[in-house]
Protein backbone atom coordinates (compact mmCIF):
# COMPACT_ATOMS: atom_id res chain seq x y z
CA UNK A 1 0.00 0.00 0.00
CA UNK A 2 1.36 3.57 -1.20
CA UNK A 3 1.35 6.22 1.59
CA UNK A 4 1.26 10.00 0.36
CA UNK A 5 3.79 12.16 1.88
CA UNK A 6 2.55 14.76 4.18
CA UNK A 7 1.33 17.83 2.56
CA UNK A 8 3.30 20.83 3.91
CA UNK A 9 0.98 23.38 3.47
CA UNK A 10 -1.79 21.31 5.16
CA UNK A 11 0.65 20.47 8.56
CA UNK A 12 0.90 24.41 8.30
CA UNK A 13 -3.16 25.30 8.27
CA UNK A 14 -3.39 22.35 11.21
CA UNK A 15 -1.21 23.96 13.31
CA UNK A 16 -2.68 27.35 12.57
CA UNK A 17 -6.08 25.78 13.54
CA UNK A 18 -4.79 24.26 16.37
CA UNK A 19 -3.41 27.52 17.83
CA UNK A 20 -6.11 29.84 16.67
CA UNK A 21 -9.92 28.36 17.27
CA UNK A 22 -12.47 29.75 15.15
CA UNK A 23 -13.56 32.63 17.49
CA UNK A 24 -10.13 33.98 17.29
CA UNK A 25 -9.95 34.30 13.11
CA UNK A 26 -10.47 37.43 11.31
CA UNK A 27 -10.19 36.47 8.23
CA UNK A 28 -9.63 33.18 5.44
CA UNK A 29 -6.59 31.46 5.30
CA UNK A 30 -3.76 31.96 2.65
CA UNK A 31 -0.57 31.39 1.62
CA UNK A 32 2.47 33.34 -0.33
CA UNK A 33 4.36 31.09 -2.12
CA UNK A 34 7.54 32.08 -3.83
CA UNK A 35 8.24 31.67 -7.85
CA UNK A 36 10.80 29.06 -7.54
CA UNK A 37 8.40 25.96 -6.04
CA UNK A 38 6.64 26.12 -9.56
CA UNK A 39 10.20 26.68 -11.65
CA UNK A 40 12.43 24.30 -9.66
CA UNK A 41 9.60 22.60 -7.55
CA UNK A 42 12.07 24.11 -4.23
CA UNK A 43 11.11 27.64 -2.66
CA UNK A 44 9.87 29.06 0.42
CA UNK A 45 6.17 29.52 1.49
CA UNK A 46 4.49 31.04 4.07
CA UNK A 47 1.40 29.90 5.54
CA UNK A 48 -1.11 32.35 7.40
CA UNK A 49 -4.19 33.00 8.91
CA UNK A 50 -5.34 36.13 9.77
CA UNK A 51 -6.62 36.75 13.83
CA UNK A 52 -7.59 39.04 16.64
CA UNK A 53 -4.20 38.40 18.79
CA UNK A 54 -1.46 37.10 16.72
CA UNK A 55 1.26 35.22 19.30
CA UNK A 56 3.87 33.07 18.62
CA UNK A 57 3.48 29.01 19.10
CA UNK A 58 5.85 26.41 18.29
CA UNK A 59 6.60 26.43 14.77
CA UNK A 60 4.36 29.80 13.84
CA UNK A 61 5.57 33.24 13.94
CA UNK A 62 3.72 36.89 13.79
CA UNK A 63 4.43 38.10 11.02
CA UNK A 64 3.39 41.36 9.59
CA UNK A 65 2.32 40.69 5.40
CA UNK A 66 3.69 43.66 3.38
CA UNK A 67 0.70 45.19 1.17
CA UNK A 68 0.87 43.97 -2.47
CA UNK A 69 -0.52 45.38 -5.65
CA UNK A 70 -2.13 41.92 -7.60
CA UNK A 71 -3.99 41.10 -10.48
CA UNK A 72 -6.27 38.14 -8.85
CA UNK A 73 -8.75 35.74 -10.52
CA UNK A 74 -10.83 33.46 -8.23
CA UNK A 75 -10.42 29.10 -9.11
CA UNK A 76 -13.51 27.59 -8.57
CA UNK A 77 -13.80 23.79 -7.38
CA UNK A 78 -11.04 21.35 -6.26
CA UNK A 79 -7.44 21.85 -6.78
CA UNK A 80 -6.75 19.21 -9.63
CA UNK A 81 -7.04 21.76 -11.91
CA UNK A 82 -6.00 25.48 -10.77
CA UNK A 83 -2.96 24.75 -12.70
CA UNK A 84 -5.43 25.91 -15.63
CA UNK A 85 -6.35 28.83 -13.79
CA UNK A 86 -2.97 29.90 -12.59
CA UNK A 87 -2.04 29.85 -16.45
CA UNK A 88 -4.76 31.89 -17.59
CA UNK A 89 -4.40 34.47 -14.78
CA UNK A 90 -0.10 34.48 -16.18
CA UNK A 91 -0.87 34.99 -19.71
CA UNK A 92 -3.04 37.86 -18.85
CA UNK A 93 -0.15 39.48 -17.04
CA UNK A 94 2.31 38.86 -19.31
CA UNK A 95 0.35 39.84 -22.64
CA UNK A 96 -0.40 43.26 -20.09
CA UNK A 97 3.47 43.40 -19.29
CA UNK A 98 3.00 43.80 -15.86
CA UNK A 99 4.38 40.81 -13.82
CA UNK A 100 7.02 41.73 -11.08
CA UNK A 101 8.90 39.26 -9.24
CA UNK A 102 7.57 38.52 -6.10
CA UNK A 103 5.34 35.48 -4.23
CA UNK A 104 2.04 34.64 -5.33
CA UNK A 105 -0.67 35.17 -3.16
CA UNK A 106 -3.55 32.38 -2.37
CA UNK A 107 -6.66 33.10 -0.29
CA UNK A 108 -8.37 30.37 0.63
CA UNK A 109 -12.23 31.59 0.47
CA UNK A 110 -13.68 28.32 0.88
CA UNK A 111 -11.67 24.88 1.04
CA UNK A 112 -11.50 21.77 2.45
CA UNK A 113 -11.63 22.98 5.69
CA UNK A 114 -15.16 24.79 5.03
CA UNK A 115 -17.10 21.84 2.97
CA UNK A 116 -16.48 19.12 1.70
CA UNK A 117 -18.02 19.33 -1.45
CA UNK A 118 -15.09 20.22 -3.82
CA UNK A 119 -17.25 21.91 -6.71
CA UNK A 120 -18.07 24.38 -3.65
CA UNK A 121 -14.49 25.84 -3.14
CA UNK A 122 -13.04 28.54 -4.09
CA UNK A 123 -9.40 30.17 -4.27
CA UNK A 124 -8.34 33.16 -4.96
CA UNK A 125 -5.15 33.66 -6.78
CA UNK A 126 -3.38 36.46 -6.90
CA UNK A 127 -0.28 37.57 -9.44
CA UNK A 128 2.34 40.63 -8.29
CA UNK A 129 2.04 43.45 -10.75
CA UNK A 130 3.17 46.53 -11.54
CA UNK A 131 1.16 49.35 -10.53
CA UNK A 132 -0.20 51.89 -12.48
CA UNK A 133 -2.06 54.49 -11.11
CA UNK A 134 -1.26 56.08 -7.91
CA UNK A 135 -2.45 54.67 -4.58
Amino acid sequence: MRQEAPCPTRQAMDELDVAFPQAERTGPPGGRYATELFTDGVGALTVFRPVRSPRDHGRIEVVDLPAADLAVTVHAGPHDDIDVSYGRLGDWVVSHALGIDGPVHETYLAGPRDNGDARRWRTEIGWPVFRLTPG
